[in-house]
């Protein structure tokens, strides 16, 4: 089966800088970060705190998840690290 994402909540990890996500596969849950690099790509913000970096998030939810998914499925793993690279 593959990767999906219904659960659109998300949380912001001011020590790592980077915004978790989740995404499903069967019955198996898999952690996604989304580090701060990634999120001043689509928005090179001068300070990514909380609030700009889930709104960064949010609005580039769809690419992002594109994004997870093509790691998913180049190697499965219970947790993802995304930065600039992946995009």
């Amino acid at each position: 089966m593959a990767i999906s994402f219904p659960n659109t909540s998300r949380s912001y990890d001011p020590l790592k800088r980077c915004v978790r996500f989740w995404g499903y596969d069967s019955t198996f849950e898999i952690s996604f970060y989304l580090a701060e690099d990634a999120l001043q790509k689509f928005s090179p913000q001068p300070q990514m705190d909380e609030a700009v970096s889930l709104s960064v998030f949010d609005g580039n939810r769809k690419r992002i998840e594109r994004a997870a998914h093509a790691a998913y499925e180049r190697q499965r793993r219970s947790f993802y690290m995304l930065s600039k690279a992946d995009f």
